[in-house]
């Protein structure tokens, strides 16, 4: 079984993406982390590594190359923002996370131990950067509401639900496919 999750920062995809791995005994892959261990790597920031990686565009392919094989083995579920569409006609289940960037920021802030405003800023440039280089990469819209219903098979607001809600409706899509 192969498992999407993806959405924009702060929404929930890793912690719930972790959370179903244990329930269902699969593996659990996250980009967003990896990028954060290539930007410490680097001795940058995640603003500064964000900026790095506008002009080398060869480590977005390289992570999602890695998505790919990684996937391909099988019994995994991939948090990362293009999962669902990079592993569109091989994933077995895609899911898609929504949230307003104010919450986002802040459950991010909490998460980091770090100011809102700084949460903020950190955020909403790294998500512009990456909604322009996926654009222009792979001419994905990550924003485009229409092409999140099109590619995925579960799109669940996570605003106003706690992890346990977001978890059952998420295990009981995935119960009624098998």
């Amino acid at each position: 079984m192969i498992i999407t999750i993806s959405g924009l920062h702060g929404t929930g995809k890793s912690e719930i993406a972790k959370l179903i791995a244990d329930r269902l005994g699969i593996l659990y892959y996250s980009t967003g982390q990896m990028f954060r261990d290539l930007a410490k790597e680097k001795n940058m920031t995640l603003e500064e590594y964000t900026n790095y990686v506008e002009h080398h565009p060869d480590i977005d392919k390289e992570l999602d190359n890695k998505v790919v094989n990684i996937a391909k083995k099988g019994n995994i579920i991939i948090d990362s923002q293009l999962s669902g569409y990079i592993l569109k006609s091989i994933a077995d289940f895609r899911i898609h996370l929504t949230c307003p960037l104010e919450l986002r920021v802040k459950r991010m802030s909490e998460r980091d131990k770090t100011s809102l405003e700084k949460k903020l800023k950190e955020t909403t440039l790294r998500e512009k950067s990456e909604l322009e280089r996926f654009k222009k990469l792979y001419n994905i819209d990550i924003s485009d509401k229409n092409l999140i219903i099109e590619i995925f098979d579960l799109v669940i607001n996570t605003e106003n639900l706690s992890i346990e809600e977001v978890l059952d409706k998420i295990l009981s899509e995935i119960k009624n496919l098998y």
